[in-house]
């Protein structure tokens, strides 16, 4: 293996998926179906969904109700829900996982990396030591060893959870 690539063939589903004209973030965001669709929290400008291609257990997006793929584009009142957003899944993440850390990024258009540019999202993937296994490194494989289902009740039920410990 080049070691001058970072290679990542778990995500070769995704990039030959069934390509559709609408923004998929704002198909999901549309449907009474938050379990089926993995959205596992509703704030009032902003939702939360399982990455359906994790690189970790827990990986989640942060999705603005608003189609726009900016952060400049948001309103102010977006962006300071987004920010608490960010800090409640922080919360979440680390008592639903006991991670020992988590990734939280911005991909701003195609050449930044965007898998949707034209949707603004935000990805927070827990990591713990270590968690780069074997199948990874050599077999260049992802194992991603929770389901989506119980990912989803873990995570739905511990924003629940976190946003009754505020009151």
């Amino acid at each position: 293996m080049n070691k001058e690539f970072l290679y990542s063939p778990w995500r070769l589903n995704y990039i030959e998926g069934e390509k559709t004209d609408d923004c998929i973030l704002c198909r999901y965001q549309e449907m009474d179906k938050d379990e089926e669709n993995l959205i596992v929290y509703r704030g009032k400008h902003c939702y939360v969904m399982l990455n359906r291609y994790p690189y970790n257990n827990g990986h989640i997006m942060l999705v603005p109700y608003l189609h726009l793929k900016s952060l400049h584009e948001l309103p102010k009142e977006v962006i300071e829900d987004l920010g608490s957003l960010c800090q409640l899944s922080e919360k979440v993440l680390i008592a639903a996982y006991n991670c020992e850390g988590i990734n939280v990024g911005i991909n701003l258009g195609r050449a930044a990396g965007a898998g949707i540019d034209e949707h603004l999202h935000i990805h927070m993937v827990p990591r713990w030591i270590g968690d780069s296994n074997f199948m990874s490194v050599i077999g260049g494989q992802r194992v991603i060893p929770e389901a989506f289902e119980k990912s989803w009740q873990r995570l739905h039920q511990e924003f629940i959870y976190q946003l009754q410990l505020k009151k």
